[in-house]
Order: C-alpha cells, then sequence, then structure tokens
C-alpha cells in the first residue's frame, strides 16, 4: 500500500528518504550535516536530516535503526525508536548512540536510521475499579515462557 508524502527539503543538500527495495518496509534517512560527525564510545549525538515530512493523520513515523549501520558501527537511535507524529512539521532529527568500542564518524549523505509509516489507534482512557479477568492474569516478564 502506497500513499503520497509531502516532504520539505530544508537545506538543498538534504536528502529525500528512498527505499532499498521494492518491498523494503522502511525507508532510509539520510543525515544532512556541514561536515562529518563523530560519535565517542558511548556518545549519543543528534544528527539533522535536513527535511520535514507532513505525515497524514492516523499514520506514525516510526524511526528505526539501519542493520548495517548498527551491526558495522554499533550506532543505533538512542531512543531505540523514535515517533513522528503526525501533527509535527519540524526537521526529522535522528539521535544516534555508539553502543560500540570505538568512536565511529557519520558523513553527511550517509544513511542513519530508517522510517516505517504505520496506522495507529487512539486510544479513549476509561478509570475503572475491576478489570476483566484473565487466564494470564497479573503474570508479567517471562511469565509466558516455559514452566
Amino acid at each position: 500500500m502506497k500513499f503520497q508524502m509531502n516532504i520539505k527539503k530544508l537545506r538543498s543538500d538534504a536528502i529525500i528518504p528512498t527505499y532499498g527495495s521494492a518491498c523494503s518496509a522502511g525507508a532510509d534517512l539520510y543525515a544532512c550535516e556541514d561536515n562529518a560527525v563523530s560519535i565517542g564510545v558511548g556518545q549519543t549525538v543528534l544528527l539533522h536530516t535536513g527535511i520535514a515530512m507532513a505525515i497524514p493523520e492516523g499514520y506514525v513515523g516510526l524511526v528505526y535503526a539501519r542493520s548495517g549501520l548498527a551491526t558495522k558501527k554499533g550506532l543505533a537511535p538512542a531512543n531505540k525508536v523514535g515517533v513522528i507524529d503526525s501533527d509535527y512539521r519540524g526537521e526529522i532529527m535522528v539521535a544516534l548512540h555508539n553502543h560500540g568500542s570505538a568512536p565511529q564518524t557519520v558523513d553527511s549523505g550517509e544513511r542513519i536510521a530508517q522510517i516505517v509509516f504505520t496506522p495507529y489507534a487512539a486510544a479513549e482512557f476509561l478509570a475503572v475499579d475491576e478489570l476483566d479477568v484473565t487466564e494470564r492474569g497479573e503474570g508479567g516478564f517471562g511469565s509466558t515462557g516455559r514452566k
């Protein structure tokens, strides 16, 4: 399923997101910096993409790590999954964290994350005195594993 996404380039050298293949779920986001950016071990750096987008109402943009960047350089979004709401119109930024054992450099124009667009349902929260009973009940962390 495809839909039209309006993108605004905030800098002339910004790169519009691209899909790596016809069946890719995530579109690559690109760094848009004046110079290469160094990310030290255990450091988080906020990187510019140089773009803003109008995500359609009823959808959310989820920013995930690129598997190649994570495995080869140890770089992944610091917040694990970034959430871009449909009413946000500012620059898309990516907070990359260096989980590796050596400093890493990110060049302008390098693919730094991927964004997946997905529909969502908003909940209307209702305070109640009791919740319905289930087989699982209050069993949490690891409670559905082997016994």
